[in-house]
């Protein structure tokens, strides 16, 4: 990974898009600091398309594509895009499975909550499981004190013996049966929506992240960045960001906005 401080001025100015993760990327400690959601809302008005594409529920991303100044969010790791039209008001809504696949799913990840939950002491249910449609999140160290790194790996295993999809974030481990990741569903928003093809993608756009469940966009994006928090899960990660960051979360994502609009305005 090379400073973003390295990033030719040249590579900065073919950015159009700003894909992001939320936890620990534009938030800190589990907190949004003004200084990092005045950096989304500088990019936006600069006129990048900016989309956060995040493990967080379906319940917060309608509030996030609502309220946030931002162009659309992919959420619970690619299970669905939303898209709040203001002139319309009206919610753009696409989910990669059927309500009747929910459905069957979701009687499957109960199942496997409650394997977790009595297998693995000190595992907590996200507190925001309740606003999720496609994903069963477990808590490994947001509300309940943090757990190992062999209890996580324990975790991860419990989904994938169950046939579902693991991915560890920087606070849960989240768990879905489907073929599709943040990837997936942020190519397709990009093509739907955008109408962006993928070799347009490749060259314009630039996607931040900080932990295990960012690794396909690290790997599709040639510009991708990591805030300086994600060296915690190095050795997890096949695939890195081109650049670090300096700063920690959303010190980090601010310094990445900083770069880019430099960039334009120059």
């Amino acid at each position: 990974m090379k400073p973003l401080s390295q990033m030719p001025l040249e590579t900065a100015r073919s950015v159009r898009v700003v894909l992001t993760d939320i936890d620990d990327t534009i938030t800190t400690e589990g907190m949004l600091t003004a200084a990092a959601y005045g950096a989304l809302e500088r990019l936006h008005r600069a006129g990048f398309l900016v989309i956060p594409v995040t493990g967080r529920p379906a319940g917060w991303c309608d509030h996030i594509a609502r309220m946030w100044p931002v162009d659309a969010v992919v959420g619970e790791n690619g299970a669905f895009y939303f898209r709040y039209d203001r002139e319309r008001k009206t919610m753009e809504q696409r989910f990669w499975a059927s309500p009747e696949e929910l459905k069957r799913n979701r009687a499957k990840l109960n199942a496997i909550e409650t394997e977790v939950l009595t297998s693995v002491p000190g595992s907590g249910l996200a507190s925001d499981q309740a606003y999720r449609m496609a994903d069963l999140a477990i808590d490994f160290c947001e509300d309940v004190p943090a757990l190992p790194e062999a209890e996580v790996d324990r975790i991860v295993s419990i989904f994938e013996r169950a046939g579902a999809q693991a991915k560890v974030s920087s606070i849960h481990v989240n768990g879905w049966f489907g073929d599709y990741n943040k990837l997936s569903m942020a190519k397709t928003l990009l093509s739907d929506v955008f109408g962006m093809d993928w070799e347009q993608a490749r060259k314009t756009v630039i996607y931040a992240g900080d932990s295990p469940n960012d690794e396909p966009m690290f790997a599709a994006f040639p510009l991708s960045v990591g805030v300086a928090n994600i060296q915690a899960f190095a050795h997890r990660l096949t695939s890195t960001p081109a650049y670090l960051a300096n700063g920690h979360s959303g010190e980090g994502f601010v310094e990445l906005a900083d770069l880019l609009l430099r960039a334009r305005s120059a």
